[in-house]
């Protein structure tokens, strides 16, 4: 089995390669990034006979449709813009294909992955992705659902990458036609920093108030258990109490618009120039703690009885007491490892369904815990009966 891994060289897809160097039994490990010094640096740092490093440019559509071919899977860790370029590459070089972010642009290639028999899942890290399977594993549990509430806190500096301060912008966008709830057999828009709730996430992180946000799993989750009759589904999120500080109050003045301003004779949107700013500044790229923390509910009838399902995750901390969890690894590897996990479960044959397809559809939710547990990622639950 071969993989190419495209923006391997980035933050967070680094602790993909990494995870399949380690665990996978793929035969060919590509690195496929535009940044080459990185990724050549990356391949010597992995020292696996197995790796090595191609430039690619993903806007180049022929040259990259033709470094992917003749490989099993493409793990895409390209930004959210650059999913529809990169997706469209990887139909078409005929691969299986799988990314973090799954926010659509991967559906109008959906015939082509079914012509070529072929697999692609969008959105499949800590969220989407192990969330998804969390409520799954819930749900399947049940007779009836009821209410599922999906939360995260992804605990990382503002900007540590280009492709982070993007996903931050994009998600607060005031225009952003995504940012949804599913309420009684409807999705219901909804503007930012809409239905605060306050979430108590395991130590070290203790409780935060979270926000509605545009996540996959709305929709997902929607179509997954519309057979056992789900009322409401909502997803939230929250960063470090700086973040949203900030965030909250870049919105409040319009910056979150991108409006264009003047700079030096120069039009440039004035959120792109934050975006910059951050990226290039200390309080940009540091926090004091780093992690993710996981949170579902899942309430809904069992045997008659209204029961809830409560499921959360833990991973080792990032202070230094377990090698390779130090500091921003704490939060990226929580990201990047449930991408490798995935891709290798597509390579080896076991996901059956073909074309653009969900989490739900793909995975038995144990089986996937069972790998995280191996990287010491652990998914843990709690079921309380509820009044009638």
């Amino acid at each position: 089995m071969k993989v190419f891994c495209l923006g391997g060289a980035g933050n967070i897809c680094r602790e993909s390669v990494l995870d399949l160097v380690l665990h996978s039994r793929f035969e060919k490990i590509t690195i496929g990034d535009f940044n080459e010094e990185v990724g050549i640096k990356l391949v010597e740092q992995l020292n696996d006979p197995r790796v090595d490093f191609v430039k690619v440019n993903v806007r180049d559509h022929e040259a990259t449709v033709n470094q992917m071919r003749g490989y099993d899977i493409v793990m895409d860790g390209t930004t959210i813009t650059l999913n529809g370029l990169s997706t469209a590459c990887i139909a078409e070089a005929g691969c299986h294909g799988i990314n973090l972010n799954g926010f659509g642009a991967e559906d109008e290639f959906d015939p082509i992955f079914r012509k070529n028999g072929k697999t692609c899942l969008p959105g499949f890290g800590m969220t989407p992705g192990v969330t998804q399977m969390m409520a799954m594993h819930a749900a399947n549990q049940l007779d009836e659902v009821d209410e599922v509430r999906v939360s995260h806190g992804a605990f990382r500096p503002i900007a540590f990458s280009k492709s982070i301060a993007e996903t931050t912008t994009y998600e607060y966008d005031p225009n952003l036609p995504g940012r949804i709830v599913f309420e009684n057999g409807e999705f219901v828009q909804v503007p930012p920093f809409a239905r605060p709730r306050e979430i108590n996430l395991p130590e070290p992180y203790g409780k935060t108030v979270q926000y509605i946000i545009p996540h996959a799993e709305t929709k997902t989750l929607a179509k997954a258990l519309s057979g056992k009759g789900v009322k409401l589904i909502e997803v939230r999120g929250t960063w470090p109490m700086k973040n949203m500080q900030l965030v909250k109050a870049l919105y409040d003045w319009g910056f979150m618009r991108n409006d264009k301003i003047t700079v030096n004779g120069q039009e440039v949107g004035v959120l792109d120039c934050i975006a910059d700013y951050l990226y290039n500044s200390r309080e940009g790229r540091e926090t004091e703690l780093y992690g993710y923390s996981l949170h579902v509910e899942v309430t809904g009838k069992k045997d008659g009885k209204n029961v809830m399902h409560t499921l959360y995750h833990t991973h080792p901390r990032s202070d230094g007491s377990q090698p390779g969890w130090e500091g921003l690894r704490a939060y990226t590897r929580n990201v990047g490892i449930p991408m490798a996990i995935a891709t290798e479960m597509i390579a080896r044959g076991q996901v059956n369904a073909t074309g653009v397809i969900t989490p739900e559809e793909a995975f038995d939710p144990t089986a996937v815990f069972k790998e995280l547990e191996k990287r010491q990622i652990f998914i843990h639950e709690e079921v309380q009966k509820l009044a009638d």
